[in-house]
């Protein structure tokens, strides 16, 4: 039985986990607790302990016998005891079993409601909002003392090698005594002349020279890293640096505004969270202009809010995006071959989410799904909106 833990999750697994197909494929989401109360009072091996009765029950209802059942289900009884899972959390843990593979478990940059499914294949919609609206970018935090490059996008956000590429630090550029200099500079005004900084420059003309040398190679150093030409770049940095670096920058991509302040009393948190909420607009610009197609052809064929009409062209790859509503579902069941939908009030053994096979089988034929709010769907209390490709 394989049992590991990623970081990272890949479209690559995602379509590994969607063929996966067996009679008790077991899917539990749960959030996972960052603060210290949380974490000492087991708030996450606790609904973990919750999920396993709940899916104890199912398959004790679908006819497993009790020895089975706690054999089945030791690979994930496990995990409640594993401390080192509880004690580095990431927003939110999705574990999968079945009984060809085994346990999966990945710690994930999403804030999960708490959800078990018992099918005869995995409940993966929660997982997509990985892979939209999830843009990439670049943070470059950039002050006299030290350069940082980042990567990120809405759920990442990590630190870049930039050694021997991009220069760290002004005095790697200008070639003198930087800290006595800079030290000089920054608290010795009143005992020290103007000229002084750098040892041979003649003040601030001076300096913002030595910047201007300073970022040109910072610039030439970014161009070598960053191989996607339409991705953003922000600064982070001072608001006296940002025109300075902007006169010199080269990549087109740079964005129009810094995100203010010294970057160095920010931590990486942070400066993920205020750089995500400048860009997001400009990652959502799809989804917007899907919903603006979606109202441009409303009374036309292109566009549907009938489940009889969504399902079979989800699976039929005709849908171009599907709009759903958060913390939506719909059961049932779908014969592809005699084209018979029937729905059903709640989860029953023999049935499935058609929410969740309609919005894989959209992913996987290329298509969009979106995740809206109430208010946000353009048809109201329906648990689908669709935008079709022909």
């Amino acid at each position: 039985m394989n049992n590991f833990l990623a970081h990272t999750f890949t479209k690559k697994t995602f379509e590994q986990l969607a063929a996966i197909k067996d009679q008790h494929c077991i899917s539990i989401y749960l959030p996972m607790y960052k603060k210290g109360k949380e974490q000492n009072e087991g708030m996450g091996q606790s609904n973990l302990k919750s999920c396993l009765k709940k899916v104890h029950t199912l398959l004790a209802e679908y006819g497993m016998h009790e020895t089975k059942i706690n054999t089945y289900l030791k690979p994930i009884r496990n995990l409640i005891f594993d401390l080192s899972l509880w004690r580095n959390p990431s927003e939110g843990l999705a574990i999968f079993l079945d009984r060809e593979n085994g346990i999966r478990y990945y710690k994930l940059p999403l804030s999960f409601e708490i959800k078990t499914y018992v099918a005869d294949h995995f409940y993966l919609i929660p997982l997509l909002p990985l892979f939209h609206n999830n843009g990439i970018y670049y943070l470059l935090e950039l002050s006299r003392d030290y350069i940082k490059l980042y990567k990120g996008s809405r759920n990442n956000f990590r630190e870049l090698q930039i050694k021997k590429i991009i220069p760290k630090q002004l005095e790697e550029v200008v070639g003198y005594d930087f800290e006595q200099n800079m030290l000089q500079y920054r608290t010795g005004h009143m005992m020290y002349p103007a000229g002084s900084f750098h040892g041979q420059g003649e003040g601030k003309e001076d300096e913002k020279k030595e910047l201007v040398s300073f970022f040109r190679k910072v610039n030439q150093g970014v161009a070598k890293i960053i191989s996607n030409k339409k991705t953003p770049l922000i600064l982070a940095c001072t608001d006296e640096l940002y025109p300075i670096y902007k006169k010199i920058n080269s990549y087109h991509k740079l964005w129009d505004t810094n995100l203010s302040g010294d970057p160095e009393f920010k931590g990486a948190n942070q400066l993920h969270k205020e750089s995500w909420g400048l860009v997001q607009y400009y990652f959502e610009t799809t989804m917007r202009e899907k919903l603006a197609k979606f109202i441009d052809k409303f009374h036309t064929t292109k566009t549907s809010w009938q489940l009889s009409e969504i399902i079979p062209a989800a699976v039929k790859g005709k849908i171009d995006t599907l709009f759903v509503q958060q913390k939506e579902d719909v059961f049932g069941t779908y014969n592809s071959s005699k084209g018979c939908l029937i729905l059903d009030s709640r989860k029953e053994m023999r049935n499935i989410s058609l929410l969740n096979m309609a919005a894989i089988c959209t992913f996987l034929q290329g298509g969009n799904v979106f995740f809206l709010e109430k208010e946000e769907m353009q048809v109201k209390n329906i648990s689908m909106n669709a935008l079709f490709r022909f």
